[in-house]
């Protein structure tokens, strides 16, 4: 078995990182695609490795070798790279093709030995390694049949959306005998590059063998390998953090803040969203007129702020609506001039924005961090402070201050001429939800020290939105608000979610009583693992003190490496100084809560077990 690697393409998506480089010179984690490749072509025993260069082709030649010496390497070089596609790469290496079975492979790919592996023991003699689609992904389709026969190549030109259902994505490693290769393959190559040219792909020709008769190509499905092909900068940061050690990957990744949907596999227990909300319903109304919002101009803030205003049943002239909360938070910070009353721990999105010394720190006692509206007031009688941040239910403990407790907040800090800023981003998941919001037109205007914010991503499902809204009787002060953001702060999508709501509220409200089951039922659960001490919640999470033989981060990590599973670690979080080893799991459906259960059980039968 040899193996032909295409490596003639220019990179240009890559930018910088191939200015003077070929793709495959390109690092990942410190390690040259190309080395990485060569190292596990070699370790599977194989008879010649053939490159195909062209961009910076010297370059590569000279690489490679210097740093594999004794590899059976030989090089082809395509000259007309620049005019040519990989059809053209792969003819210049027919005769080499036509010596022996091959492995065929680009070289922008990053995979693990068992991908290689799963091609070479197959025990299909011609095949094609492929994989469920996923978003993430672009490039040559196929389908296949029950007996794992390739029926169709489908190019870009012909990709729908509407069918990705029945989509695998080639990984572009293919196994071909040499009998495929001399009798089919080749002829057919030879006659395409002279009907159509040579500026096209190698992946045509199995696409036309495929329509005219059943060639025996089958699919090999590596699902649950790891690989990634890397066409740009984005593309190489994610594989860096596929591929990257343990360590590495769960730093990566839980300091990218989102997009986890660009990793294939992984369960995000991480952000905290309503997994009952948008219905189906109101998903389909929002793709329906997808086409529509994207190429129009959203309002500005006048009329979202009136939409936002419908949304809660507030007036107008209390709303101001953002780009989620954090453009809210940081505008509302920057015009604080005194001192902060916080509570740590707790959302620090708020107390950051200001330095140390202009925040005034009350720090729960108890074993749970609970705290009561009455400890709030007791603690703050005598410092001087601009105003008390509530954050209610908290973050991360789920701490939760009854719709009493809060009227005493309220009237306490008007004595004392500070504002109150109460974020209940969480309030309706909390058992007195239905009636617990401050977002009330009498309330606001009885009380105008009185600032609500409402993170319209969390507990509406919407976090793509980036909806906030924050509302106050505090007329002047919504109004400079209002001028400080930008006056198309948020998007024609994010606008037309707020306009047909409304029709969806029962869906809404049916939502958080379903996932108030759901919470019930997960803490039971929770309470059933030795190792964690699960804190009560209001919320939609459990803050989980880690017990021997755990800490925090080393759960962190055997999650993340042995089920794909992303918890937070909140140790480090202010306000948990010497105060024992905690996570925060968010709470998900029943399907995703059940499969955090069993990893957790199956974590407690091997705790030692080391990370590679």
């Amino acid at each position: 078995m040899q193996a032909i690697i295409l490596a003639a393409g220019l990179g240009r998506r890559l930018g910088e990182f191939t200015a003077h480089n070929t793709k495959c010179m390109v690092e990942a984690n410190g390690v040259r695609l190309i080395d990485r490749l060569m190292r596990q072509l070699m370790a599977a025993g194989m008879s010649r490795i053939v490159i195909v260069v062209g961009y910076e082709g010297e370059s590569l030649r000279r690489h490679v070798q210097q740093s594999f010496p004794q590899a059976p390497v030989v090089f082809v070089e395509n000259p007309v790279y620049a005019k040519t596609n990989n059809i053209y790469s792969l003819w210049l290496a027919r005769d080499y093709m036509a010596g022996d079975d091959t492995l065929l492979l680009e070289s922008d790919l990053i995979v693990e030995d068992a991908v290689i592996a799963r091609a070479l023991d197959s025990r299909y003699a011609d095949c094609a390694l492929v994989s469920k689609y996923q978003p993430w992904m672009d490039g040559t389709m196929v389908t296949i049949d029950h007996d794992d026969n390739i029926v169709n190549f489908i190019p870009k030109k012909a990709f729908d959306y509407a069918d990705t259902a029945s989509y695998y994505k080639t990984v572009n490693i293919y196994k071909f005998s040499r009998r495929f290769i001399v009798n089919n393959y080749l002829p057919f190559l030879e006659a395409y590059i002279r009907a159509l040219g040579e500026n096209e792909y190698y992946e045509q020709v199995l696409r036309v063998l495929t329509l005219i008769d059943s060639t025996g190509i089958k699919a090999v499905d590596v699902q649950g390998l790891k690989w990634y092909e890397i066409d740009d900068v984005q593309d190489l940061r994610i594989a860096e953090t596929i591929f990257a050690s343990p360590e590495q990957r769960l730093a990566k990744m839980s300091q990218a803040y989102g997009g986890y949907w660009r990793y294939p596999g992984v369960l995000d227990y991480c952000y905290l969203v309503n997994p009952y909300f948008p219905r189906t319903r109101m998903v389909e109304e929002m793709k329906a007129n997808f086409d529509e919002l994207l190429r129009n101009y959203p309002s500005g803030m006048g009329v979202n702020s009136l939409l936002a205003a419908k949304y809660f049943g507030l007036r107008q002239e209390y709303t101001c609506v953002g780009n989620g909360a954090a453009e809210l938070i940081k505008s509302l910070m920057e015009g604080m001039t005194g001192k902060l009353g916080v509570i740590y721990p707790t959302f620090e999105e708020y107390p950051n924005r200001l330095p140390a010394e202009r925040r005034v720190v009350f720090h729960p006692q108890g074993p749970d961090f609970a705290y009561t509206a009455d400890d709030l007031i007791d603690f703050f009688a005598d410092k001087d402070i601009e105003a008390l941040l509530v954050v209610n239910p908290d973050n991360p403990t789920g701490n939760f201050i009854s719709p009493a407790g809060l009227q005493r907040l309220i009237a306490w800090s008007a004595a004392k001429g500070v504002r109150l800023i109460v974020d209940e981003s969480f309030v309706d998941f909390a058992d007195e939800g239905d009636h617990a919001t401050l977002l009330r037109n009498d309330l606001l205007e009885a009380s105008p020290h009185l600032w609500v914010m409402k993170s319209i991503s969390k507990s509406y499902g919407v976090p793509g939105l980036r909806l906030g809204v924050l509302a106050s009787g505090d007329t002047d002060g919504i109004s400079r608000l209002k001028k400080d953001v930008a006056i198309w702060n948020i998007n024609s999508f994010a606008e037309f979610y707020m306009q047909i709501f409304g029709k969806y509220e029962g869906d809404y409200v049916r939502s958080c009583q379903e996932f108030r089951r759901e919470r019930a039922i997960f803490h039971s659960e929770l309470e059933e693992i030795p190792y964690l001490r699960v804190i009560p919640s209001q919320a939609n999470y459990f803050l989980c003190e880690v017990l021997p033989p755990f800490t925090a981060h080393e759960l962190a990590l055997r999650l993340l490496t042995d089920a794909d599973i992303l918890i937070k670690d909140a140790s480090g979080k202010k306000g948990f100084e010497g105060r024992g080893e905690y996570v925060r799991l968010a709470i998900r459906d029943r399907h995703d809560n059940s499969r955090l259960i069993a990893t957790l059980k199956s974590l407690e039968a091997t705790p030692n077990q080391k990370q590679s």
